[in-house]
């Protein structure tokens, strides 16, 4: 068995967290020892855990190139980093100080503006930063703080100081994936982990959800940005709305949710954008992520926002070089140093300037330590030599530079900070190379304590239990649950299809056999002679990952892994029996999510839109294979080809022995008791629409959908011909457009 500590060799001249002077540190002596007990398979497997556990979860980060950008899976660096819990109770002191200080900063620039009239911050310095938004000045926060989540970048230097790398007061992003490192890396040393003593994250998370106020929801840009898993994760964790600009609308200077039981008030808004595009109406006119009078129901203190418009000024690189003596003239000196900062601005000779690698604002995760200046700024930064931590690379053990962002949470007893958080890790022994653009890796952090923690859960300590509903359902979020259930269903009803058209190419062995030229007008924009369409599980996909926060981890990963097993076999089946054969294989699937979803969500109002849409497309669907199929002038063998299609046959051959028109239209159109039957959905759309918020008013959905119900329930087999069925389609298709008049708009 091969040791791994022992091959290995920190950087002469640089701290390294788990080794001095060839010594394993004492904080890192047990787990050291349970490394080097791993032989190398062992610890592959349990690596391979860790990152099975991401996957299975749907943890992903988006890579951005010059072609776009792509879904990658979290590059985990499967060892923590460790750090006791001395160190981290005076770190977190320190950065308290730090929160209350930018906090002043803040109150001051949008309020009296005294730092800058009294010469402690240069006035453009401010006014030349793209993230002060003048019309925020005056505006009194609802509560009185501006800051309720920060996060701070830090790293140690040579001497086992830490420093401040920079401040993220805008959206700070990470405390989500914070919680998925701890879970895959727990998973990874699942044995050590469960004696270790380590501090837990939940009572961090468990504070944050306290000290939102009333009806509290998530402001995210949307799927395409790179943080977006986060926000769905954290808005399931903490069981809150995750909101568009589009489900937002201001009346009355109220901030409202558009939901389908009409507008409801906002209470606290966990902003996760930068603020310049909250409100197109006052700021970035562009803006198409906002809502327009966002700012108005600020001025009227109608909901609290996190954190305030404006507060990304505080971000500003240069600003660092100020915050000493802005520390001074309010009495106290900073805890926690800058790395040094310079700022070129207004003819300050250069050996006045104090240099510093403070953080962009514009990409989230990717803001190692650099050197170079900020032209716009004006601000220089000096280069930094973080500490090491250990990280396996191709198999081997090796040191690699290492920053960490940590989280603190306002609450009522002051500020709280989150044990552990978010460590960077260099890919290379290249600084710069810490970014996760560049190839670097996101770690979880151990605060370890000398004793036995306490257990520790979201549920508030000594608080008797309460029942609590779902919140209220956004109308974008019901749109795309009615759309998912009508792609999925769609997808089904085509794979069957397809299965049924192959089998028959399989038999007959010509693609111009009557009973395949029949089926033309249901494939049609598809080319079954070609094989498996690779994108049929697209728009379901599309769907879902504007659902993200509604739909489990399970029935994420089962959709995900159809639509690649989908695109795989497309590239390498052949028509026919081959087709066939793979078709089933994907029906399979797809019905293994339709049961996840099914059997796993709650029955509430966003399952019932998805409910409806499953239910409409299958009765369109339906409906439209008899009126082609079950027409007198198809040719031999469509009646066995609808029966088939509908996944019917063992039903129809119970019911008789002989295949006829009549029987096939009963079964498949007018028997409620058949899954598969147009009644069956029917008397399915008919019971989810009563249930829908304001059941009790007759509108012209409800209306329509009983003038449907009533008129299939009343007609005979015989009744039913193909022009019958054609108009049946059409009058459920026509659903649809109420639905959406009435609940989607």
């Amino acid at each position: 068995m091969t040791d791994p500590i022992a091959g290995y060799r920190p950087f002469p001249g640089v701290r390294d967290e788990m080794m001095e002077g060839g010594e394993v540190r004492p904080l890192w002596r047990g787990f050291a020892r349970h490394l080097a007990g791993l032989s190398p398979d062992e610890r592959a497997q349990r690596f391979a855990r860790g990152d099975q556990y991401l996957r299975d979860a749907g943890v992903f980060f988006r890579q951005y190139d010059g072609a776009g950008s792509d879904e990658r899976d979290w590059p985990l660096s499967h060892v923590p980093v460790l750090v006791d819990e001395g160190e981290w109770d005076a770190l977190a002191a320190g950065l308290a100080q730090r929160a209350d200080l930018l906090e002043a900063v803040m109150a001051d620039l949008y309020g009296p503006a005294r730092l800058v009239t009294e010469g402690h911050i240069p006035a453009s310095l401010i006014a030349q930063s793209p993230e002060w938004l003048r019309p925020m000045v005056g505006v009194p926060p609802r509560g009185g703080h501006h800051l309720h989540l920060l996060a701070f970048d830090v790293g140690r230097g040579a001497d086992g100081g830490w420093w401040v790398l920079g401040d993220r007061t805008q959206a700070p992003s990470g405390a989500g994936f914070a919680l998925e490192n701890r879970v895959a890396t727990a998973r990874t040393f699942s044995d050590f982990y469960a004696e270790a003593h380590v501090h837990r994250l939940a009572g961090f998370f468990r504070s944050f959800r306290g000290a939102l106020e009333g009806n509290a929801a998530i402001l995210t840009p949307g799927p395409l940005t790179d943080t977006y898993y986060e926000h769905a994760y954290i808005a399931r964790y903490l069981g809150l709305m995750l909101l568009q600009g589009e489900d937002l609308a201001v009346s009355g200077g109220r901030l409202m949710v558009r939901t389908v039981s009409g507008l409801k008030p906002i209470t606290t808004l966990w902003r996760r954008m930068d603020g310049a595009w909250a409100d197109p109406l006052e700021l970035e006119a562009g803006s198409r992520l906002g809502t327009p009078g966002m700012v108005e129901a600020l001025r009227k203190g109608s909901f609290t926002m996190v954190n305030a418009l404006g507060s990304g000024v505080l971000e500003t690189r240069a600003l660092m070089a100020f915050l000493p003596r802005i520390a001074k003239a309010l009495g106290q000196d900073l805890i926690l140093p800058n790395v040094r900062t310079w700022w070129f601005g207004e003819g300050r000779p250069a050996e006045q300037m104090v240099i510093s690698p403070a953080l962009s604002t514009r990409q989230p995760f990717d803001d190692p330590p650099v050197t170079g200046g900020d032209p716009m700024m004006l601000a220089g930064q000096e280069p930094v030599r973080l500490s090491t931590t250990p990280a396996f690379i191709d198999g081997a053990l090796v040191p690699r530079p290492m920053s960490l962002r940590v989280f603190l949470v306002r609450t009522p007893d002051g500020w709280r900070t989150m044990p552990g958080g978010f460590a960077r890790i260099g890919r290379t022994a290249d600084t710069a190379a810490i970014a996760m653009q560049k190839g670097g890796a996101a770690a979880d952090v151990w605060v370890m304590s000398a004793g036995r923690v306490a257990a520790d859960t979201m549920m508030p300590l000594g608080a008797p239990y309460v029942r609590t509903m779902p919140p209220v359902l956004p109308t974008r979020a019901a749109d795309n649950l009615f759309w998912l259930g009508r792609y999925v269903e769609r997808a089904e009803g085509t794979m069957r299809l397809l299965r049924a058209w192959n089998v028959r190419l399989a038999e007959m062995g010509d693609r111009r056999a009557p009973l395949l030229a029949a089926m033309d007008p249901l494939l049609a924009g598809l080319a079954p002679e070609q094989g498996i369409p690779g994108g049929l599980i697209a728009p379901s996909l599309r769907a879902a990952g504007q659902l993200r926060d509604r739909l489990s981890p399970d029935g994420w990963s089962a959709l995900t892994d159809l639509d690649r097993t989908m695109r795989s076999l497309s590239q390498k089946v052949a028509p026919g029996d081959d087709a066939a054969r793979a078709l089933s294989t994907l029906l399979r699937k797809l019905t293994g999510f339709s049961g996840l979803v099914q059997e796993n969500m709650y029955r509430f109002t966003g399952w019932r839109f998805l409910e409806l849409g499953r239910f409409h497309e299958r009765a369109a669907g339906m409906a439209s294979v008899l009126a082609v199929l079950a027409d007198p002038s198809a040719p031999e063998g469509a009646l066995d080809l609808a029966i088939e299609v509908g996944d019917s046959v063992m039903a129809h051959r119970a019911r008789t022995p002989v295949t006829r028109r009549e029987s096939v239209i009963d079964l498949l159109a007018l028997d409620g008791a058949n899954p598969r039957a147009v009644m069956f959905q029917l008397d399915g759309i008919r019971e989810q629409v009563a249930l829908l918020p304001e059941a009790e008013r007759m509108d012209p959905l409800r209306r329509a959908v009983l003038r449907a119900h009533t008129r299939l329930a009343t007609e005979v087999p015989e009744a039913l011909d193909s022009a019958a069925l054609w108009d049946l389609r059409d009058r459920i298709w026509s659903l649809s457009d109420l639905l959406a008049e009435g609940y989607l708009r």
